[in-house]
């Protein structure tokens, strides 16, 4: 099947200028205290994949079906309607730990690898960091450099 070409890839776009554009005041400021966040997890400066994410590390997937490509390891996105933060790392043998996060977490959403957050006044900031940095070691087991 060979490579797939990503949509979604790391671009040259400065972060701090596209966080300094967003419209939204709040978001803004609720995009600074993620970007904090995932620094201190990750210990990495971000790259902007796509025109909306930011991304933190990257790592090279091959699905079965022979579908390969790469993506980042973590990430965020200050969306319009809610702060959307990429959790990339399916808990499995974790799933408690992750459970135990998400029932401190306060107000949100899920999705397949995303957390929707309305506002970040409403989660707890270090169950939210748990998650990321579980989320984060996850990934880095899974795929190793």
């Amino acid at each position: 099947m060979g490579k797939y070409e990503a949509k979604t890839k790391a671009t040259e776009v400065a972060v701090e200028d596209f966080i300094a554009a967003v419209p939204d005041q709040r978001r803004r400021e609720e995009a600074e205290v993620i970007d904090k966040l995932h620094r201190r997890v990750t210990g990495l400066d971000p790259k902007m994949w796509g025109p909306s994410m930011i991304g933190y590390g990257s790592y090279h997937y091959r699905y079965e079906s022979g579908h390969e490509g790469d993506s980042m390891r973590g990430g965020f996105s200050p969306r319009k309607s809610a702060m959307t933060i990429y959790l990339m790392g399916n808990y499995c043998d974790r799933q408690p730990e992750a459970d135990a996060l998400f029932a401190r977490l306060g107000k949100h959403k899920t999705g397949k690898s995303c957390l929707y957050i309305n506002k970040l006044s409403d989660v707890d900031l270090d169950a939210l960091e748990g998650l990321v940095k579980l989320s984060w070691d996850v990934m880095n087991e899974r795929y190793p450099d």
